[in-house]
């Protein structure tokens, strides 16, 4: 996957990725990007929690059948650590306790302010996908405080709707019941608070399934003292806990975040069982080292400027420093590892495969770039390619504006409702009208 910035000419276009590529076109600009940072920090980070979180309990034995996986430093390709890996009988244990909180638990039954208190507890608490640090420091981290922020202030409120005749309307708006919901491995701390802020705020229990690739800041951050059952961890595989959560019968809502083909098989299992509604937040274009699905992929450049652009773009990825993201000062860490066993093919096939479906599809032309940097970890060259034939979402005169008021979402093949704002917490609302009959009404 890659991040693209495009510049646009009038009938010829191009965008500069700091992503991956084959680099076997031709006749490219080979170069040496800004050396990545030989001594790599060892951060003091003790990894504690690498266990289902279910009932509010990290479970004693690693998951129901005893197995793990591995979570893998992208800087190096070695282990960090061993994760429970969940399958069916895991996500039914966090059901269970997700539904028998829900129904006979205090969580649904307090006040919105009463709920609002627990989780500003998430917004005082606060390593595995690559992120420079200070990247994180300074945007995801104040961003996920700001999320529960916003969700801790009650907002759920009904109205009060005018009707013919002589009768009182009124909409309530009610809690869905036990949410299910998957999140990707590009913002893990950022997608947790999407997922999990407004269900909570709204009444409901969650059962959360990680990403294999980043399993462990859900972990973390899920510790701030929820009643039990209200929120459950669960990590493992998209095929077995993924397609379990998806697809079990006492889920009411379900949510997702990730490829539009998975999203796909993620809503035809949600119809196949029991119908319940399903939020997609669908790939688009690939910010975050070239993860992200809503990068700024393009930028239009008047045809006269075009030709110095495209050289200062070159340019500008030739000093752009890629290293270890603990480093003050480097601007791309490591892509994330996508679990394999055999790794040390994973980054070339990842290279190879993205990128030639990349030139494929868009008809491009590599300009620079597009290789891999030694050969420890899962570093790649800054990359621009030129001719693009495409453009998607589009901001004018500014560039990567979000706010927790602000919803996201896309259009078409980009998914089903938004996220953030007040829509996030009508996604996990249902409405009830009231409606009774009063003798005559002092308005009529």
């Amino acid at each position: 996957m890659a991040v693209f910035n495009s510049l646009h000419k009038t009938s010829t276009r191009f965008f500069v990725p700091t992503g991956r590529n084959s680099g076997k076109w031709g006749n490219v600009n080979r170069f040496s990007t800004a050396a990545a940072v030989e001594e790599l920090i060892i951060p003091q980070v003790p990894i504690t929690y690498t266990k289902h979180l279910i009932n509010g309990q990290f479970v004693d034995a690693d998951a129901a059948s005893g197995k793990t996986f591995p979570t893998y430093d992208p800087r190096t390709g070695e282990v960090i650590a061993r994760v429970a890996e969940g399958d069916a009988e895991d996500i039914n244990r966090a059901v269970s306790a997700a539904r028998k909180a829900f129904d006979e638990g205090p969580w649904p039954k307090m006040t919105a302010y009463e709920r609002c208190q627990i989780i500003l507890r998430f917004a005082d608490l606060t390593w595995n996908n690559g992120k420079p640090y200070e990247q994180w420091a300074t945007s995801e981290l104040p961003t996920f405080v700001r999320l529960f922020r916003y969700y801790a202030a009650d907002k759920i409120h009904g109205l009060t709707v005018p009707a013919d005749g002589n009768y009182h309307v009124e909409t309530l708006h009610e809690l869905i019941g036990v949410a299910g919901q998957i999140i990707p491995w590009n913002f893990p701390l950022l997608m947790f608070a999407w997922k999990v802020g407004p269900a909570l705020a709204c009444g409901n229990t969650v059962i959360l399934k990680t990403a294999e690739q980043t399993p462990l800041t859900a972990l973390y951050v899920a510790k701030a003292g929820l009643p039990p059952g209200v929120l459950n961890v669960v990590s493992g595989y998209g095929p077995t806990a993924g397609a379990a959560l998806a697809s079990h019968m006492d889920v009411d809502k379900l949510a997702f975040t990730g490829s539009t083909e998975t999203g796909k098989v993620v809503l035809e299992l949600a119809a196949r069982s029991n119908l319940k509604p399903v939020i997609l937040n669908l790939e688009g274009n690939l910010l975050s080292l070239g993860q992200c699905c809503c990068a700024g992929s393009r930028t239009f450049v008047h045809e006269r400027i075009y030709d110095e652009f495209l050289e200062k773009a070159k340019a500008r990825a030739l000093k752009r420093v890629v290293g270890d993201p603990f480093i003050k000062g480097v601007e791309q860490g490591p892509q994330v590892c996508f679990a394999s066993t055999l790794r040390q093919n994973i980054i070339d096939c990842v290279l190879s495969y993205h990128f030639c479906s990349f030139y494929s599809y868009y008809k491009a032309t590599l300009e620079c770039g597009g290789d891999r940097i030694g050969s420890k970890g899962f570093f790649v060259q800054p990359t621009v390619f030129s001719n693009v034939q495409r453009v998607g979402t589009v901001w004018i005169n500014c560039f990567d504006v979000f706010d927790a008021a602000i919803p996201f979402g896309g259009y078409k093949m980009s998914g089903i409702s938004r996220e953030k704002g007040i829509y996030s917490l009508n996604n996990y609302l249902q409405v009830k009208a009231v409606v009774s009959p009063v003798k005559n009404p002092a308005w009529l």
